[in-house]
C-alpha cells in the first residue's frame, strides 16, 4: 500500500511505525494512534481497515526507505565496504538519537507467533529482502577482494542479519548505544580480506 500522496495517512502509518518500535504489536491500539496524531479513530480506520494493514504499511515503508538509499549508494558507485557502513550507520544514529531505537520489523519479528498470518509474512519478507541485499553486497566485497567469506554468501547474510539485530537488542536493553558500534564494528573487522605485506 503507498501512502506517500495522502498526508493524513503518511501521518497514521509513521505513528504506528513509532508505537510498534517502542511497545510492539500487541502493545499499541488505535487509540494509542489517535492520540499521537489528534486523529479521530473513525479517520484511522477509514485508511487502514484493521490494525494488521497499518503495521503491513509500517513495514512496506521501512522497506521501501531501505531499498530506495541502498539503490542510491549503488547508483553513486559505493563499493561493499560503504554500502555495509551506511547500513550500520543509519541504524547506530537511530540508536544514539533514538528517532528509530529498534527496526519495526525487528520488533515484530520478535512477535512472530503471535501475530496475524499477513502481517507476519510482510515480515518475513522484509527479513528476506534485507538478506537479499547483504548476500549482494557480500558477493561484491569478495569480487573486490574487500571481504573473505567463512561459509557461503547465504549463510553468512544471515549469520549478519542475525548479529546485527542481536546487536540492537542488548543496546537497547543495556540502554548504550556504543554497544551497537562496538559489536557491528568487530563484525565487519572478521569479513575485511587481510593485507598481504
Amino acid at each position: 500500500m503507498t501512502v506517500t500522496g495522502d498526508m493524513t495517512a503518511a501521518r497514521i502509518v509513521e505513528a504506528g511505525r513509532q508505537l510498534i518500535m517502542r511497545r510492539g504489536y500487541s502493545g499499541f491500539s488505535y487509540a494509542d494512534v489517535a492520540d499521537a496524531i489528534e486523529i479521530r479513530k473513525a479517520s484511522i480506520h477509514h485508511h487502514f481497515p484493521t490494525k494488521a494493514d497499518l503495521a503491513i504499511a509500517a513495514v512496506q515503508q521501512s522497506r521501501e526507505a531501505f531499498d530506495t538509499d541502498m539503490a542510491s549508494l549503488q547508483a553513486g558507485g559505493a563499493d561493499a565496504m560503504t554500502q555495509l557502513g551506511a547500513y550500520l550507520g543509519h541504524w547506530e544514529r537511530c540508536i544514539t538519537d533514538d528517532s528509530e531505537p529498534f527496526c519495526v520489523a525487528g520488533m515484530l519479528g520478535a512477535e512472530m507467533p503471535a501475530l496475524p498470518a499477513e502481517v507476519a509474512q510482510e515480515v518475513k519478507g522484509y527479513f528476506d529482502n534485507l538478506a537479499l541485499w547483504l548476500e549482494q553486497v557480500l558477493e561484491s566485497g569478495v569480487r573486490d577482494k574487500q571481504f573473505k567469506l567463512s561459509a557461503s554468501v547465504s549463510t553468512e547474510a544471515r549469520k549478519f542479519v542475525s548479529l546485527v539485530y542481536g546487536a540492537m537488542l542488548a543496546a537497547r536493553a543495556y540502554g548504550d548505544a556504543a554497544l551497537f558500534r562496538d559489536v557491528t564494528a568487530d563484525a565487519v573487522e572478521k569479513l575485511v580480506k587481510p593485507r598481504k605485506n
